[in-house]
Order: C-alpha cells, then structure tokens, then sequence
C-alpha cells in the first residue's frame, strides 16, 4: 500500500524586498507547493506587478532566442533573483532588441518568401523550357491564336485532342509527370467559348504562368541565374547581421537568460500562495513533513533570522486541498499512468497504483492465458521499448502473465493437446473456472470495502466507515450473503449464524440511511427502501461481472478450435497459412479486448468502490533553467 507523503502547511513571513530570493530559495529547495490563501490581514498582492513584468520580457525573450539563441549558461549557487526595478529594466532593454530583431526577422522572412518564389519559377520553368519558344507570343492580345497551357491526366489526352480536332484545336504535349501530362491547346481566336466545357470533362487545369517565365527560355535561365545570385548576397548579408548582433548583444543576452531564469519562481508563485501588506510578504504552501527541518535550515543560511516559519498539520476536513506526493518504486512507474488516468489520490487515500498493477497483470493471463501468445507480446512490446518507453514493460509483464497462465492451461498458440497443464484446461473444467472466478471477485470487492473504510476512517467520516453500503456494515451484508449461498449450494457448512450477519449488515445500513435522510416521511422511506436494495444488488452484481474472466479464458480457446476446424479442411498450404492468420487475429483482436476488459473491471468494479480520484498532484516551485513562454499554473 502506498500512501501520500505527510504534508505540513507552512507559512513564512519576511520582508518584501526579499521576496524574490525567498522564492528562489524555495524552487531550489524544490518541495514548496504553494497554494492561495485568503488572509483578510494580509489584502494585496506584492508580487503581482512583478509577475506582469516577467511575463512581457519572458515572451520578448523567446522571440529573440529565436534570432539570436544560444546554450542555457548553468545558474551559479550563490544567484540572487532580481528585484522589481531590475526586472523593469531587462524588460525595456529587450523591447529595445526586439525592434532591432523583428528587422532581422522580417528581413529573413522576406528572403524565404522570395526563395519559395524562386523555386516555384525553376519548377514551372523546368516544364516550359522543352517549348523552346517565347512564351509571351502565346498570350498576346493581337496574336490570330487562342493558347491556353494546363495539364490533365495524361489517360485521357488522346480523347481531348480527337475532341479539340473536330473544333480545329490542336493539343501539344511537352512534359508528362507523375501521370499528368502538361501541354498546350491552340486554335482559332474566337473559337474558344465551346472549348471549357469539353476541357473540364477531360480534367483540365490551366497551368498559371507567371510574368517573369514569359518570355525566351534563354532569357528566362539568365533571369532566374541573376535572381539566385542576388538572393545568395542577401542571404550572406542577413546571416552577418546576426552574427554582428551576437556579437554585440549575445553576452548580454545569456545575462538576461540567467535574470529571467532566477525571477521565474516568484512569477509563478505570485499566481496563489503569495499576499502582503506594506513591507511584508507572505508564502504560504504545503511541503513534506521530512523535509521541513531541511527548508528550515537552508532559509536560516540565506536569511540569518529574517524571517518567521511556521508550519502545522492538514485539519479535519481539510484533505481535499493538500496536494499529493506518492513515491513509487521503479518497476511500479509504467503503470501510474494507467491509475492517473482515472484520477490523482487525494492526501491520506489508499493509492490503488500495487493492487492495479498485480491485479491487472493477474486479471490478463487468467483471460488471455497462453504460452506462444504471451511470447508475442512480450516479445513485440520489447521491440517497441525505444518508441513507447517505460509503458512498454505494461505489454512485457502481461505478456510473461499470458505465458505463465499458458503453462498452468496447457495452451501454446491454441494447441491444447502438445503441454500437460499444471493447473486446469478451461475447456475441460469450465464450472471450477467459473467457480475459482466467482471468488476471486468476492474476494477483490472485499478489498475494496476494506479500503474505502480506510479511507472514510482517514477523512474522519467514521459513520460512513462504519453503517454506510461501502462500509463495515455492506462488508457484513456481503460475507454473510455470499458465505450463506456457498453455505446454500453445499461448498461450505458455516451454518445459519452466517445469514444472521447479513441480516445485521443490511438492518444496520438501512438505518443509517433513514438517519442520514432529511426529507419529509414517505421521501423518506422511498429513499431508505430504493438504496438499501441497491446495495444487495450492486455489490452481487459486482461479483457477477467476474464472471467474465472465466468467459474469456473459455472464448480463447474456442477461438482457437474454431481456427483449428477451417484449417483441417484445406490443404498443407491452406492449412498453415490459416493457423498462422488465425493466431495473428486471436492476439490483435481478443488480446486487445481483454485488456480493455481487465482495465473495464479495474475501474468500474475497483476504483468506483473506493477511489474518488479527485485529488491535487503536489507540483512544487521549481527553477526552470531553459526559457519557455508563459507561467505554469
């Protein structure tokens, strides 16, 4: 089980011209999270000013890092964060820059835009030159001819130019591309208005040709080698006009990366956990309990008693608004992604993330049980380890759980008959399968009761740890309900003392919902009834839905006897080619629906029980040593 690191809230008082180093300090120290709070003693909000600020050269410096970058330079341990005036005055100097950058950058864009211009007229021109003519002798106005040039798919030229000859047009076809064919339609002047039409239906297209191509393709190759120079010049001049700024500015510039890097912490946290009144500023946030001695010292260093600390335990009620701090271990990592994408436990929950990893892992191989299947996947997951990172191990672990449950059904790509099975072969004994199932969903629910009273007894709602459906009270009801029906259908002999503990279970739920209800009497009694009945059924059918884990260890092997029966009807050829598709359909298709499954039960029939998810991820100040626009919220 893990559960939150204790947080203390602290409180620190000092002077508010230190305010920028306090916050420094704290995002070095790396474990103050601060949070807002309304203190009518403490009105204003110092470091607003100096938030706004930060942002303006903040975005003025990414801007210009665009031009002019450069490394991050390592920030020294002895830094001390600017002031309000300082941070003014690094913000009017880089407004002075950027005006001399943006030149710089509407200088570069303009030679990109010029060469994507040029490229397009080498392109065009590069279709235009096997015409060997002047291009502007096809479009003038006195010419007897009407020219168009265009390109269409090159299957339906001989049925445009037999359309074009009835109407006295000729087609000319000077480059074919990628199965389009370029070329020129001429004809009679005058004669064109029946033309677009018969052009349309053959997928013409006019092919635009801009002014400086018309003309002698000899002149136009001197016009476009002339232009390329030019745009070289400018180029090379553009590029020692940034290197001259560099130089000029560069030094000054990691200056400012530095300054900026340093005022960060109190930027961020002026958005909550920052007020004042007059000289003197307040950070208020939550911060580990075992490194408050830590903290303590490091600001006693910087300070030497200028300050005030004080810290204190969350209240009663008060846990929904500390942040959570949960330390893993390694080979657990790969699967918080899967709990934190249902929700973040709240301070002082039970964290589902141990019990999700074995059961999901446990929950997959019982389902998809089979030693060559589970190879795949192990062995397809660890040839993606590079592009899916850690989350690879989930498809590895569950892919050894298939292999493992392989070896214990007697199965390996869906032949039951090569292995012995160390435990049961499903499709041999399909009433203990559904049995062993059964109970291991009764014995999962009565997990998640005993953690939701936990967590109910940790909130300090000892009422509904005690009488509530999810409470003590719904555990009795259940035990005795299901211990009286194995009692019922012979698995057991526990007697009638069993049914009694249901009877009180569910008497004593009943009446907590009585109590908690405060409407008018027959509201009263609708409701008591409506959820008292909803829990018997809720909680069985619950239990039922795990029923499903012994469905599909059933439709696994069913699938592969249905794989089996079209294969012995082919051919030697057939036959394996269907083995081998049919095994590749088994993996993609049921593996990825039993592991939806498997989350399905772990969500709905887990974490719906007792994880509320509602809770904040402790997210301290931190230096931020590379530049990035805005502030982390």
């Amino acid at each position: 089980m893990f559960r939150a690191q204790p947080m203390s809230r602290v409180t620190l008082w000092l002077l508010a011209s230190e305010a920028p180093d306090a916050a420094l300090l704290l995002a070095r120290h790396g474990t103050f999270a601060p949070v807002a709070d309304k203190n009518e003693n403490m009105p204003e909000s110092p470091a607003e000013r100096y938030r706004e600020v930060f942002q303006e050269a903040d975005s003025r410096l990414n801007k210009i890092l665009e031009h002019c970058g450069g490394t991050m330079p390592a920030l020294p341990d002895d830094a001390v964060a600017p002031n309000l005036a300082e941070l003014e005055e690094l913000n009017a100097w880089l407004k002075t820059l950027w005006q001399t950058c943006s030149k710089t950058s509407e200088s570069e864009a303009r030679i990109e835009e010029e060469r994507k211009h040029l490229n397009a007229l080498r392109e065009t021109f590069a279709r235009l030159k096997s015409l060997d003519l002047d291009i502007s002798r096809l479009f003038r106005g006195d010419s007897l001819l009407d020219a168009r040039l265009g390109q269409l798919p090159s299957g339906n030229v001989v049925r445009l130019k037999e359309a074009l000859a009835l109407a006295g047009y000729l087609l000319s076809v000077f480059d074919v591309h990628e199965g389009l064919a370029f070329a020129v339609v001429a004809g009679p002047r005058g004669g064109a208005e029946g033309m677009g039409g018969v052009l349309t239906q053959a997928g013409w297209r006019d092919l635009p040709v801009p002014a400086e191509l018309q003309s002698h393709p000899e002149e136009v190759r001197k016009f476009l080698e002339t232009e390329t120079v030019r745009l070289e010049e400018s180029h090379a001049a553009h590029c020692l006009l940034i290197s001259d700024n560099l130089a000029r500015f560069g030094e000054r510039i990691q200056h400012t990366r530095v300054a900026l890097a340093l005022a960060r912490p109190l930027a961020e946290a002026s958005l909550n956990g920052v007020r004042g009144k007059g000289q003197l500023s307040v950070f208020t946030g939550w911060v580990p309990r075992d490194r408050l001695d830590q903290l303590h010292g490091s600001l006693e260093a910087r300070f030497h008693g200028r300050y005030m600390l004080e810290s204190r335990q969350p209240k009663v009620g008060e846990h929904g608004q500390v942040p959570s701090l949960l330390r893993y271990p390694g080979w657990l990592g790969p699967f918080v992604p899967l709990v934190k994408s249902y929700g973040i436990a709240r301070y002082g929950e039970f964290d589902p993330s141990l019990l999700f990893a074995l059961t999901y892992l446990l929950l997959f191989g019982a389902m998809f049980g089979d030693i060559g299947h589970g190879a795949v996947i192990l062995i397809g997951a660890a040839m993606l380890y590079r592009k899916l990172g850690k989350v690879a191990w989930v498809g590895i672990l569950a892919g050894a759980s298939s292999m493992v449950f392989g070896l214990m059904y007697g199965s390996i790509f869906g032949y039951e008959d090569i292995l012995a099975p160390v435990w049961l072969s499903p499709l041999h004994n399909p009433t203990k399968v559904l049995t062993v199932a059964i109970l291991f969903g009764i014995g999962f629910i009565v997990f998640t009761l005993l953690a939701n009273m936990y967590n109910k007894l940790n909130a300090r709602h000892v009422a509904e740890a005690l009488f509530d459906s999810t409470g003590l009270a719904g555990l009795l009801f259940y035990l005795g309900t299901a211990g009286g029906l194995m009692d019922f259908s012979g698995m057991t002999s526990l007697g009638s003392w069993i049914w009694g503990m249901s009877l009180l279970g569910i008497v004593a739920v009943a009446v907590f919902k009585w109590v908690e209800t405060r409407t008018s009497l027959g509201e009263r009694v609708m409701v008591t009834a409506i959820e008292t009945l909803e829990t018997g059924i809720n909680l069985f059918a619950n239990t039922l839905s795990f029923m499903r884990v012994a469905a599909f260890s059933l439709n696994h092997v069913a699938l592969a006897l249905a794989v089996f029966t079209i294969a012995n009807g082919l051919g030697t050829a057939g036959h394996w080619l269907t083995i081998f598709l049919g095994n590749v359909v088994i993996i993609g298709l049921e593996g990825g629906i039993v592991a939806i499954q498997a989350l399905r039960l772990m969500y709905y029939e887990g974490f719906s029980r007792f994880f509320s998810g509602d809770g904040t991820e402790f997210m301290p100040l931190h230096l931020n040593e590379t530049p990035s626009t805005g502030l982390r919220v």
